[in-house]
Formats: structure tokens, sequence, C-alpha cells
């Protein structure tokens, strides 16, 4: 039995720090990979608060969600949180809280020693759609 996979490149989004896809769909899930707060435009990380920096985060993974053909806010199944910083948990809540509304994916938040480029938070998702 075969499984179809399709990768997605977001054009818009942060170049791949690294050898992976910006997502994979498959069935009909997508798998957003990871995204830290680093700015399109300037391809650095951003400045500001955690709750800015969240925010980036948030908005690239919709860019990622926009190319492969769905919405961050309404498809999200899932959400992993990764910070190096678990004292920053509420804050984070705040601004991801701001994103979903009253209809928030299931979530986990993990505390780790670091991120790639530096970056204090990263987050990645998984979305389900209709089969194409």
């Amino acid at each position: 039995m075969s499984h179809h996979r399709e990768t997605v490149t977001a054009v818009g989004a942060p170049e791949a720090a690294g050898p992976y896809s910006h997502a994979v769909q498959a069935g009909g899930l997508i798998f957003l990979s990871g995204q830290t707060p680093v700015d399109p435009e300037t391809r650095k990380l951003v400045e500001g608060d955690i709750g800015a920096r969240t925010r980036r985060c948030l908005d690239n993974l919709g860019i990622v969600a926009a190319a492969a053909g769905a919405t961050l806010e309404h498809d999200a199944v899932r959400c992993g949180i990764y910070v190096t910083d678990i004292a920053t948990f509420k804050d984070v809540n705040a601004a991801y809280g701001c994103y979903f509304g009253d209809t928030p994916p299931a979530r986990s938040t993990i505390g780790v020693a670091s991120l790639p480029l530096g970056a204090d938070i990263e987050i990645d998702a998984i979305l389900a759609v209709p089969e194409r």
C-alpha cells in the first residue's frame, strides 16, 4: 500500500534552516515544520517581548498554511510549542490565545535547552483538511 505525500514550499515564509520542507501534506493532514520568530523580510529574529515573538511564529505558520491551501486559525488540530524559558508560559499563552480565540487546537508546551538560530520559541502545527 503506497501513501501519497506532497511537500509544500511557502513563498514569503522564512527559508528553512536545514534540510526539511516547510510542510508535508499526506491524506487529509498537513504537517507544518516548526517556525521560529524570524522576520521573512529581514531574515532575522524579531525583537520585542515573548508575545511579539510568539505572534511572529504563528504568522509564519499562517504563511505556510496558506501555501498549502489551508488556514492555521481554522484548520489546526494540534500545535507544539518549544520554549527555552518555561517562565514565559503565561505570556506565550496570552499571545497564543488571541490567535485562536475560542476554538484552539490541542497543544503541548515543552521547555528545551536551546533552539535553532538562537531563538527562544518555536511552534509547529498539524492541520486537518479535506483530502484532495
